[in-house]
């Protein structure tokens, strides 16, 4: 502690070389801070993945789409409790960069599932009973202001309507919440019956199912059961953790991690050479 009068004393020295320095430190820190926030908005979901949730979906890739009436199959199999299908739609809201996450479900069926969504029973039963009706996440509500009885349309990228119409327009009758912090919020669902009858191609088809095993300890001879039943056929599947399955989805566009730690990793060197730098100017300045 005696000496810092005298580091204080040289920092303000050359007061211009201090802030700057200051500046480029705190540059970095914000940095890594953004950088951690869009690595966690990317992982969002996979931290609170069901243990006793299983994704079920094409083999080859989950591009390709499974039959609607695996279901069943799938239910009958030892270790399963429960199944849901959903399928990708992947359109866009107003403008390419307003991209989230929008899928078709069976509304009692999927929030069965996922406990974990909380939704008010009167918007259950609106949605229940309204054929065009939706329900978004809370933190995708909150980006585009939106509010129950809004009219929501969606630009198809992948499913156009009969006749070729690429815009779907759906009723907002709830808002979820999430029971936990890490909860993902920012789907948009709607309900597959409006979906299939509506859609020009694909009828029948699903993107992949979830899982509800009865012993989360078992999930993996659970998980060879259910690609056992469907080996050889036209649409064999592949069974993963749902926090697995999560995953693979966040790295289709590339191992998110590696590249937020590689970014952080360069700019703290540099803070380290802008540092080294400043300690060798005020080195050679004393010398003198």
């Amino acid at each position: 502690m005696k000496y810092l009068y005298l580091v204080w004393s040289n920092l303000k020295r050359k007061k211009m070389r201090t802030i700057l320095t200051l500046l480029s430190i705190m540059v970095a820190f914000m940095l890594f801070g953004y950088l951690a926030a869009i690595k966690q908005g990317f992982s969002q979901g996979i931290d609170v993945a069901g243990a006793d949730r299983l994704i079920v979906r094409h083999k080859i890739s989950i591009i390709q789409l499974l039959p609607e009436s695996y279901e069943s199959r799938i239910e009958q199999i030892d270790g399963v409790e429960d199944a849901v299908y959903q399928t990708w739609f992947g359109g866009i809201y107003q403008k390419p960069s307003n991209f989230f996450a929008q899928m078709p479900v069976k509304p009692g069926e999927y929030l069965d599932m996922y406990p974990e969504f909380l939704l008010s029973d009167e918007e259950r039963k609106a949605w229940l009973s309204t054929r065009s009706g939706a329900i978004a996440g809370r933190t995708i509500a909150d980006r585009f202001g939106w509010k129950v009885g809004d009219r929501i349309p969606i630009n198809a990228t992948i499913w156009t309507r009969k006749g070729g119409e690429r815009t779907w327009e759906f009723d907002l009758v709830g808002i979820y919440d999430g029971a936990e912090k890490g909860t993902d919020t920012t789907q948009f669902l709607f309900r597959y019956d409006f979906f299939d009858e509506s859609r020009q191609f694909g009828n029948g088809k699903v993107g992949w199912y979830t899982v509800r095993i009865t012993d989360s300890d078992r999930a993996a001879e659970t998980a060879a059961r259910i690609d056992a039943a469907f080996a050889n056929s036209p649409y064999e599947t592949k069974t993963e953790p749902e926090g697995a399955f999560l995953q693979g989805f966040a790295n289709q566009i590339g191992d998110i991690g590696f590249i937020m730690m590689s970014i952080v990793a360069a700019v703290f060197f540099t803070i380290l050479l802008v540092a080294a730098n400043t300690m060798a100017y005020a080195v050679r300045e004393r010398t003198n």
